[in-house]
């Protein structure tokens, strides 16, 4: 794992060039690259420069972690509405297949999605880290890292529907959806590369206990040592609490 700390701005830059690169790789070794990304109020910086860069986004497939059950596309908090807004509007990917949480049938939706990860590895995962230490909507408590699929609901824990909520991403805590869709961890850990985005202060107990505690289920981050290829970017806030 590579970690690198620089101020939020110029940390965001620095992030979306290396993942322009991985993805120009990936496009002239395969003619097209398969990508994930991420959502949150931590990653709005980084996907500003990334739309920025001079990516061949028709040669770009892009792929999302998860997203809430029960919440239409159209409401400001949803994943797929989120995406839309801040990056996809912005550029001209060859497709972007977000997941579907609203047709009802639940079954078919882990299906489909599942055979579309299936149809095009993934490349480059754009990922962060909550604070409890999630990896997508995989939580302490149902996060497993030999699960054998590929995309799976689960239930939020208490400290992740808190962290939406702070976000400013619903009017009140009662309003955060319980239930989710979300890639597995293994899933993720499946890409070739992940570039992990993880500033601001509220995330430095995470990014302790992902880099310098056990590996371990209860820190799902904690992982992503196990992974050949990570980078890792944090400001001085989220890297406060690193041991040097």
């Amino acid at each position: 794992m590579k970690v690198y700390i620089d101020p939020h701005e110029s940390l965001a830059i620095k992030a979306a060039s290396a993942v322009e690169l991985k993805i120009a790789n990936a496009i002239s070794k395969n003619g097209i690259a398969h990508i994930i990304l991420a959502t949150g109020s931590s990653q709005l910086l980084f996907l500003k420069a990334l739309r920025d860069r001079q990516i061949e986004w028709k040669k770009v497939i892009i792929f999302h972690l998860d997203e809430y059950i029960g919440l239409e596309e159209s409401h400001p908090a949803s994943f797929r509405y989120y995406l839309r807004e801040n990056i996809i509007q912005h550029i001209t990917p060859q497709a972007f297949y977000p997941i579907n949480t609203n047709s009802g049938n639940l079954d078919e939706v882990i299906e489909n999605y599942t055979q579309l990860l299936e149809e095009y590895p993934t490349d480059i995962a754009c990922i962060g880290i909550g604070e409890n230490g999630h990896l997508a909507f995989n939580d302490p408590g149902v996060a497993d890292f030999s699960d054998q699929k590929s995309v799976k609901i689960v239930a939020l824990d208490e400290n992740c529907r808190r962290q939406q909520y702070d976000e400013g991403w619903f009017e009140s805590i009662d309003f955060v959806p319980k239930t989710a869709l979300t890639l597995t961890i293994p899933t993720i850990m499946s890409a070739e590369h992940i570039s992990c985005f993880v500033p601001e202060e509220r995330k430095a107990n995470a990014v302790k206990n992902a880099l310098q505690g056990a590996i371990i289920e209860s820190c799902p981050a904690s992982i992503l040592r196990k992974h050949p290829s990570v980078e890792l970017y944090l400001d001085p806030p989220s890297a406060m609490l690193l041991e040097q």
